[in-house]
């Protein structure tokens, strides 16, 4: 007889168990943010008792991940807590974006709150992909040095990239005419060469529009929201696909792609080598064309269009409303599809929001079939300053501390 008995895996151990519960113990103080946390209100909050949660904290507290002060009053019977905060030194993280025309590195502590920031506006256009590497390694090592003065100590680096990124490579970002770069090796091996004698650091890679929605996710100000369309609008345009809370990767980590949607198969021709992509429509590169501004690759032709759209320059208030339209037609597609909570516009378009969002909300007001979005209903929103890929890069690094605090304590400790 064929047994439907299912094979378990082998039973939890009591150090397996303890490591877990402090992560929840230092997740659920560092999701307080700048409220005060007791071991009371941490206690009730995980489901754990006050006592296992008191043994939890002090050895967190022993570790250096976390630090308590004052005396704070709950207005309850019993003896005041002392208020407890996520340390603001030891392990941390480090995001690197890697986009066409700039490299931006960021540091963040256990809160995600960034601490260091470098930005070199570089444009990376032609330039072989090891030197462009190279570059953004030598923004990390100085970085890096910054965040040893206020005795941050990363433990890992994420890049941001643009493209499609897979496997520590770049498989093809047509923007920047890379295909099959390995991404990760070159810039180990480059940053390795700037820190001789230091400890080689962990390297990871995502798209740089899904580590954009992931620090919106985390840091935007989204409140209930946990699924939205994330759109960057940069020298192309970037999309990733939150989906309760979790980032959608697709079967093969390209999800998102929304930049080379089809708008009109005898359009432009794209870089991708495709014709009429979305990007060749609401693409900076695009929009400063149709506006007739110079493509300067350093930020100041998107700053003149925002200025001229501002004054009311009928040929960039154009360019904005089309691109508007375009932007609409297809997020129409994907709102059908997926049928977010909402659609999150960032990069450039966040500051060209009022004149891109009637024409956006326009197109799906008309082409939602669910007849649910209405303009100015809430749904399509302008991404939170705190939303950036480099930001959700370093971010994401600090994920692995935790979930597991105590396979990165000598770190704090050291």
């Amino acid at each position: 007889m064929k047994s439907n008995l299912t094979t378990l895996g082998p039973k939890a151990d009591k150090d397996t168990v303890r490591r877990s519960n402090l992560s929840l113990v230092l997740r659920a103080v560092r999701d307080e943010g700048e409220r005060e946390a007791t071991r009371a209100g941490v206690a009730a909050r995980v489901g754990l008792t006050r006592a296992a949660v008191s043994s939890l904290v002090e050895q967190l507290l022993d570790s250096g991940f976390l630090t308590e002060s004052g005396k704070t009053f709950s207005g309850q019977a019993g003896r005041p807590g002392t208020a407890l905060k996520v340390a603001r030194t030891g392990p941390a993280g480090l995001g690197v974006e890697v986009n066409i025309d700039y490299v931006s590195v960021c540091v963040v502590d256990l809160a995600g709150t960034g601490r260091v920031r470098l930005t070199e506006h570089l444009d990376n256009r032609g330039a072989p992909p090891a030197e462009v590497l190279a570059r953004a390694a030598r923004i990390a090592a100085r970085t890096l040095d910054s965040a040893a003065e206020q005795e941050l100590f990363p433990v890992g680096v994420a890049l941001a990239l643009p493209g499609l990124v897979s496997g520590g490579a770049v498989r093809q970002a047509p923007n920047l005419g890379w295909n099959q770069v390995p991404a990760e090796e070159l810039f180990a091996a480059s940053l390795a060469a700037l820190r001789p004698g230091s400890p080689e650091l962990p390297v990871s890679s995502e798209n740089e529009a899904n580590l954009a929605a992931l620090a919106e996710l985390w840091f935007g100000g989204l409140d209930e929201i946990r699924s939205f369309l994330y759109l960057t609008g940069e020298i192309g345009v970037g999309g990733a696909l939150v989906i309760d809370g979790e980032l959608l990767r697709g079967a093969h980590g390209f999800a998102g792609e929304i930049g080379h949607v089809v708008v009109d198969a005898e359009g432009p021709e794209c870089r991708c080598g495709s014709r009429g992509c979305l990007e060749q429509y609401a693409g900076q590169a695009a929009l400063l064309r149709a506006a007739g501004i110079e493509e300067t690759g350093s930020g100041i032709g998107v700053a003149e269009l925002e200025r001229r759209t501002r004054a009311g320059d009928e040929r960039a208030v154009a360019a904005v409303v089309e691109a508007g339209r375009m932007l609409g037609r297809v997020l129409s597609g994907a709102v059908n599809l997926l049928d977010p909570d909402a659609v999150v516009l960032g990069g450039i378009y966040r500051g060209l929001m009022p004149w891109l969002s009637p024409p956006v909300d326009e197109e799906l007001t008309g082409r939602v079939v669910s007849g649910l979005w209405s303009p100015r209903g809430g749904r399509l929103r302008a991404s939170s300053v705190a939303g950036d890929a480099a930001r959700g890069a370093a971010a994401l690094v600090m994920q692995d501390v935790l979930t597991d605090p105590v396979a990165y304590a000598a770190r704090v400790a050291g």
